[in-house]
């Protein structure tokens, strides 16, 4: 298990928790942060950073927000616009930067006003 940006941090990007993170595995797409799942090592340090309370530990998403635990696994394992292979594990973000694309789910993603 690991710790999953939900749908508060679309459109945010505080990048508070990428901080706090000692793994440097908080990668930033174009509209939300992701978490890299085998880079994680669960300790939570990222969970009360987030101004916006958008980080759940995976077992205690949401029901209505699942499909963000699915976007974040894909973030990571298919490829991305612009890229022709899937980021996998690139062993934190550092050289990689700000990514500027998201999974379809997240570009197409409706926030409440």
């Amino acid at each position: 298990m690991t710790f999953v940006i939900g749908a508060a941090c679309v459109d945010v990007l505080d990048r508070a928790c990428i901080g706090e993170c000692p793994m440097d595995c908080i990668f930033i797409g174009n509209r939300m942060a992701y978490i890299q799942p085998d880079e994680c090592i669960d300790c939570g340090a990222c969970e009360p950073a987030c101004p916006v309370e958008a980080i759940y530990y995976e077992d205690d998403m949401p029901p209505e927000q699942e499909q963000f635990v699915i976007e974040n696994a894909r973030f990571f394992n298919e490829p991305l616009p612009g890229r022709s292979a899937p980021l996998g594990h690139p062993g934190g973000t550092r050289g990689v930067g700000a990514l500027g694309v998201d999974t379809a789910y997240v570009r197409e993603y409706q926030t409440l006003p």
